[in-house]
């Protein structure tokens, strides 16, 4: 974990110290639940908390320091105190500062799908050489990035980091604390859409990290998606291309093959060809391994290093994760949806499944204006796929429903909750289905799972 003295904390925020000038912080944390003795503790003040109702928490629990936006009082001497203008504008600076004490590459990756599933790939990858540290779950944002910086250790020899974003600027703001060295870019699609009003202004957000990168980086963008390829142009570094289709990729993947639990294909690159096998399944993963794939050439790995290294990832919690439960095969990739991981993953389903394919569906949400044509789209494709069954969440979903009955789809059933979803399935339900469970992250449409043999 980071270690800072005083006079390092007031050069990375500008902040004064109220008492306690000498002292030592053997790591830092906005937690109270997660402080050690000697820890800093950053009273992160947010919309729904403010970490200053927890600065005598910390204290108890062994904080050695506070970094306040106000002046504190009846405060231990022994444990020094740093008042700033802002508590978490100053956490990011003491991430950034640490940051600044290594000359590794610092991978940095976004896009509107694939993100995290990319970031596992990378680090997988890259892991059969070196000692990488990664972005842990999804903690992508202003309060997770320096997280997960301050986890930076001398024995590391890569970061590979994941950038989310909610509006224009914030990626901006997120490499000023990471300094990336390289960029991945996986795709632009409408996530968000209803927050940035078009698929141009979520390109132009993405984009910001493509700007990021200096002319000694490198950017690596999927020729396969109109707007990344397009961000070449704002590159100052050196770019280069990766897909299945398009004429510019330089890292293509040919003769893409599903085997069961498994997906084979042939990688052709500037120095050759080589075959490689991930254990997972879905032709978007395939994007998200091409990406791992491209940066780790460019970092000079072999291709025996990198086969090794796929053969070692595992997908976060519920990203198409397939599992056996009882008589039936369970897609669970209800982690997040939008309409391209939708369809992507009911690419999979029908891909995957030896037996009937059922879909249950939840909203996808922050679509705004084009949120029921979004979801009447869904109902389409599941119907051109040929999915036996539909089982809809929510009231979007009706939508999807009420679309996949129109262009042919038998049974559906669309439910206004996930208890009445569970009894549904247990009356459809027969041996050797495969079952999709997939909906925006605020449907929650695991907890389907919790109950349903």
């Amino acid at each position: 974990m980071a270690e800072f003295s005083v006079r390092d904390i007031c050069l990375a925020t500008g902040g004064k110290i109220q008492q306690c000038e000498e002292n030592y912080f053997t790591g830092v944390s906005t937690d109270t639940r997660t402080i050690r003795p000697g820890d800093l503790f950053v009273a992160i003040t947010g919309e729904r908390f403010d970490g200053h109702s927890f600065i005598n928490q910390a204290i108890q629990n062994g904080a050695s320091g506070i970094v306040a936006s106000t002046q504190l009082s009846a405060i231990n001497g022994n444990v020094t105190v740093i008042i700033v203008e802002n508590t978490l504008k100053a956490y990011q600076d003491i991430a950034a500062f640490h940051r600044n004490r290594f000359s590794i590459p610092v991978i940095a990756i976004t896009g509107s799908n694939g993100k995290t599933t990319t970031k596992d790939f990378t680090a997988a990858v890259l892991g059969s050489r070196w000692n990488v540290l990664k972005t842990q779950a999804n903690y992508n944002n202003e309060i997770g990035l320096p997280l997960t910086l301050l986890h930076l250790e001398p024995c590391h020899d890569v970061a590979v980091v994941e950038m989310g974003m909610r509006g224009l600027g914030e990626i901006h703001e997120l490499t000023e604390i990471a300094r990336p060295t390289i960029a991945i870019l996986t795709n632009v699609g409408e996530t968000h859409i209803e927050l940035l009003g078009s698929l141009d202004n979520i390109a132009t957000a993405k984009s910001e990290l493509v700007s990021a990168i200096s002319k000694d980086g490198l950017v690596v963008l999927n020729a396969d998606n109109d707007y990344v390829r397009n961000m070449s142009s704002k590159a100052l570094g050196q770019v280069i291309y990766y897909g299945i289709q398009h004429e510019y990729c330089q890292v293509r993947a040919v003769n893409v093959k599903t085997h069961e639990y498994e997906t084979v294909f042939d990688c052709e690159h500037s120095q050759g060809v080589f075959t490689a096998v991930i254990p997972t399944i879905g032709k978007h993963n395939v994007y998200n391994a091409l990406a791992a794939i491209t940066t780790a050439l460019e970092l000079g790995l072999h291709p025996d290093e990198i086969k090794a290294g796929l053969s070692l990832f595992t997908p976060s919690a519920m990203r198409l994760a397939i599992e056996k439960i009882g008589n039936y095969n369970i897609i669970n990739d209800a982690y997040n949806a939008s309409p391209m991981s939708m369809v992507a993953a009911i690419d999979t389903l029908v891909e995957f499944a030896p037996g009937r394919r059922i879909a249950v569906l939840g909203d996808m949400l922050e679509l705004g204006s084009m949120a029921v044509k979004a979801h009447q789209q869904i109902g389409q494709k599941l119907a051109a796929a040929g999915v036996d069954i539909v089982v809809t969440v929510g009231e979007l979903a009706k939508h999807i429903a009420d679309s996949a009955q129109e262009y042919g789809i038998l049974t559906v059933v669309a439910c206004d909750s996930h208890a009445l979803a569970q009894r549904c399935l247990q009356e459809l339900l027969k041996p050797g289905d495969t079952v999709l469970i997939k909906g925006s992250r605020g449907m929650k449409m695991e907890k389907i799972l919790e109950q349903l043999i």
